[in-house]
């Protein structure tokens, strides 16, 4: 394969929410391994949860 590849925790207009099939705003990394993809409104929803479970989050929404 060659070309650059994008940085892991950019989302791009392919990656789509889990939940609902929107486009995915944040990337939540799990630390026994995986990501979960959110839509902004299912990131809120779910955002308690994913902090009990210490995922690292990258939410796009910051950088607008």
């Amino acid at each position: 394969m060659t070309g650059a590849l994008a940085s892991p925790t950019e989302l791009t207009a392919a990656d789509r929410c889990d939940r609902c099939g929107a486009a995915a705003v944040v990337r939540a990394i799990l630390p026994k391994g995986g990501e979960l993809l959110f839509c902004g409104h299912h990131a809120r929803e779910h955002s308690e949860r994913l902090e009990e479970l210490a995922a690292v989050l990258h939410d796009s929404r910051a950088t607008n």
